[in-house]
């Protein structure tokens, strides 16, 4: 297999480093490195303080958050007891309201009970003072013709009585 080949059989897969044919000339030495511990000094200072500035804020804002969750919790519990006790008062409220509505049914039907009841006795007074108008309304009409049939009379029984006493009226 020729380079070229090589180089394509190989393009899709991986980088492969060719020879040049210059020279097979060695690549130059690293630079040299200072490999002796020493300290930055306030270059690496900068970038500790703000990590500890980080860290201090984070702190904060967790110490805030525990706060507002605690005001948050004490609040939702104050609620929820507010929101108990507004409902025990209703339902009491609703029982009350439902007693007095059962005791003005009943005060409904015994007021219907005395309605009826007084009802049929004005009927019934009413039945009795038509009786005595019709009556009295006779008396009125043939009263002249009573008193005079009991003048009559009167004058009957006293001629009668005249005529036991031994009058005599054959005339």
């Amino acid at each position: 297999m020729s380079e070229n080949e090589q180089i394509q059989a190989n393009m899709g897969y991986s980088f492969v480093q060719l020879k040049t044919r210059r020279g097979d000339a060695a690549p130059p030495p690293p630079p040299e490195a200072n490999l002796a511990y020493s300290t930055k000094g306030q270059e690496s200072t900068g970038v500790i303080q703000m990590m500890d500035n980080l860290i201090a804020d984070v702190d904060k804002d967790m110490q805030e958050m525990d706060l507002e969750e605690k005001d948050a919790q004490g609040d939702y519990e104050k609620f929820m007891d507010d929101a108990a006790n507004k409902r025990a008062e209703d339902s009491k409220s609703i029982t009350d309201k439902q007693a007095a509505l059962g005791n003005t049914e009943e005060e409904l039907s015994n007021s219907k009970g005395s309605l009826d009841n007084t009802n049929m006795k004005l009927m019934e007074t009413e039945k009795y003072l038509g009786g005595l108008h019709a009556e009295c309304d006779w008396l009125l009409k043939y009263y002249d013709a009573r008193k005079e049939a009991r003048s009559g009379e009167i004058d009957s029984m006293d001629k009668a009585k005249a005529v036991l006493s031994g009058a005599d009226y054959s005339l």
